[in-house]
């Protein structure tokens, strides 16, 4: 990668607050080189600079980790795996699932987790309607995979009792989250000062709402 990329991940990070060490950072570099070769020949995202990749990528992705607990987290609808793979290398203790449909995709994706040494994510070939796990995730991520409501409504079956839904939207936000059911509840919604991207971004926790009640009238008791 360019000196001129590397220093816009630096910087990038830094200002994002998230500090990391030698062995990351070869691999979000790493990641972003596998990224850029393989968008050439397979049409992975509309992104073609690498520049341009590690900003609207690397550290867009990047900008959740703050409100990315785990342990165990499935990224839906995750494309080249974004923005499972960041996360999974920014935090190695974090088990995740990368799901998708397409299989150009998922293969970039295993060829990642190979190259890069990552045993802490798992690539998934599946349509999320026929997608089941015998033990739930405690979070769940979407980055561009549907409108809100079909997000948590798709993967419901897949998220723990106490989960939570995480979505990164763009200004389409406001709206859709006016269309949720009301047996989802909204808990938190975050601006994402992605570095370099002046575009609107937002993250949105969601939980379902009969635990937010729960939570409400345990806390009361005590």
């Amino acid at each position: 990668m360019t000196p001129a990329c590397e220093q816009r991940l630096d910087q990038g990070l830094d200002r994002l607050g998230i500090a990391i060490d030698t062995q990351v950072r070869e691999r979000l570099l790493a990641l972003l080189a596998l990224l850029h070769k393989w968008n050439r020949a397979y049409n992975l995202t509309a992104v073609r600079s690498a520049e341009e990749m590690v900003t609207r990528h690397l550290l867009d992705s990047a900008s959740v980790m703050p409100l990315v607990r785990g342990p165990r987290l499935l990224d839906v609808g995750s494309g080249p795996g974004l923005p499972g793979l960041v996360l999974a290398i920014l935090d190695p203790q974090l088990t995740v699932t990368l799901l998708d449909s397409n299989g150009k995709k998922v293969r970039f994706q295993r060829q990642a987790v190979l190259e890069l040494g990552l045993d802490n994510v798992t690539p998934v070939q599946a349509r999320v309607e026929a997608y089941r796990v015998e033990t739930p995730f405690e979070q769940i991520i979407s980055r561009a995979f549907a409108s809100l409501s079909d997000f948590v409504e798709l993967t419901e079956p897949l998220l723990a009792v106490d989960g939570e839904w995480l979505a990164m939207k763009g200004r389409a936000a406001e709206q859709e989250s006016q269309a949720l059911p009301a047996s989802i509840a909204l808990i938190e919604r975050r601006e994402l000062h992605v570095p370099g991207d002046e575009a609107s971004r937002q993250l949105l926790r969601l939980r379902r709402a009969e635990n937010i009640l729960t939570g409400s009238r345990e806390g009361s008791r005590s």
